[in-house]
């Protein structure tokens, strides 16, 4: 590892993050330059043109996550005379200076110390509160009934929300679109309603209150806890295998397991969690519609909250899109001449249910989700813990440290 007062030598010009990354693509067979006296730093070079984040990291990984990030391999980094992104990032960590105010903090474990679990509990009191409200539902009548119905679904959204402002759930604050926002309130509010609500239509009403499919609705509502705690450990052990891979190969493979077995996890519960709601209200079983669902919300979620959002953002839009307008042509083909529009709709649910529309809303769009989620989330970058301010001014950027830019979507 080289000191700042050393000077290097190459035999061409210095290298640069941009020059090492387009030299790898077209000549990926090329070794390192040789050293010889009187030529300019490499490193040197490298950080002045990543001053920012050198100088405001607070340990090396947070420089490698940001270097990967740029696009900087392992490969790239040989031609910085080191053997990965994880050992350049060493130096340029003891290399960069650091504020009056601020020590270097020794690199070690990227979890810090253990925190308080109360999102643990904050993370059940979606579940709680739907079950209360169902339990209300069934034991009123009349308006009665309405009012408590009215009241329990506020209490469960705003359950909702404290849920996915605490812990592994939750994103860096951001202001997201209407059409975003309108689309996620969307997909779980068909889940309640929208099979009732299109099987009547396609029996020419509704010509009184819509069925709601409360078990499906309370199996989500109560799978927040599992997907908290399968995100948290997902994000737990990415970090932990951060801390200890010497490159960035070795950390992806390391953590594509984690991605899929938390993810397994959380289905499996999904599913247990469906199966008794269904058993315990004396419902039929939800079908793969709501379990798609969760998947979908899931690692929508989990890609947010890592910094991602243009392509959860598509998927759960194109999933509200379907659903809406498998509805909206079943009520439009009433319209004279239109009575075509209704006959994909009419033969879908006629072969297999209508359960069938959400679930061809949301499977295709979970399934796009996890391709992207198995690139985008075992990159380094995607783990970089963003430290707590040190001083007056901006400390973040969409939750992610200055000069640490977050994946590609």
């Amino acid at each position: 590892m080289s000191t700042a007062g050393e000077t290097w030598t190459v035999s061409e010009p210095p290298v640069t993050a941009a020059v090492a990354t387009a030299a790898e693509s077209t000549d990926p067979e090329r070794t390192p330059p040789a050293v010889r006296p009187g030529a300019v730093d490499p490193v040197k070079a490298l950080m002045r043109r990543h001053h920012e984040l050198c100088e405001r990291a607070v340990d090396p990984l947070e420089i490698a996550a940001g270097l990967e990030a740029q696009g900087l391999t392992d490969r790239a980094a040989a031609r910085f005379r080191h053997r990965d992104v994880f050992s350049l990032a060493e130096e340029m960590y003891a290399r960069a200076p650091r504020d009056a105010d601020r020590p270097p903090s020794p690199p070690g474990p990227v979890d810090g110390p253990r925190r308080p679990r109360a999102w643990a509990v904050v993370a059940l009191l979606p579940g709680a509160l739907c079950a209360a409200t169902l339990l209300g539902v069934r034991s009123t009548a009349g308006d009665s009934r309405l009012a408590v119905a009215v009241l329990g679904a506020l209490t469960v959204v705003l359950g909702l929300g404290a849920a996915l402002r605490r812990g592994p759930l939750s994103a860096p604050a951001h202001r997201g679109s209407a059409a975003l926002r309108t689309a996620t309130c969307w997909l779980p509010a068909y889940a309640l309603c929208g099979d009732g609500l299109l099987r009547a239509a396609l029996d020419g009403g509704p010509g009184g209150p819509v069925p709601a499919a409360t078990a499906p609705a309370l199996a989500l509502a109560l799978a927040c806890g599992p997907a908290a705690w399968c995100a948290g450990l997902f994000a737990g052990q990415a970090r932990r295998r951060l801390a200890a891979s010497r490159g960035l190969k070795e950390f992806t493979s390391a953590v594509t397991p984690l991605l899929l077995g938390a993810l397994a996890l959380y289905g499996g519960a999904l599913t247990a969690l469906l199966a008794l709601c269904a058993a315990l209200l004396q419902k039929p079983a939800a079908g793969a519609g709501a379990g798609a669902l969760g998947m979908l919300l899931l690692l929508a979620r989990l890609l947010t909250v890592h910094g991602v959002r243009r392509a959860p953002a598509a998927a759960l839009a194109t999933a509200a899109a379907f659903e809406a307008t498998a509805l909206a042509s079943v009520f439009a083909a009433r319209l004279p001449g239109c009575g075509s529009l209704a006959a994909p709709v009419r033969a879908l649910t006629d072969a297999l249910g209508t359960n069938a529309v959400p679930a061809l809303a949301c499977a295709p769009a979970a399934l796009a989700l996890l391709i992207h989620a198995s690139r985008a989330l075992t990159r380094a970058s995607a783990h970089a813990r963003p430290p707590a301010p040190t001083g007056p001014g901006p400390r973040h950027r969409e939750g992610r440290p200055r000069g640490c830019p977050p994946p590609t979507p």
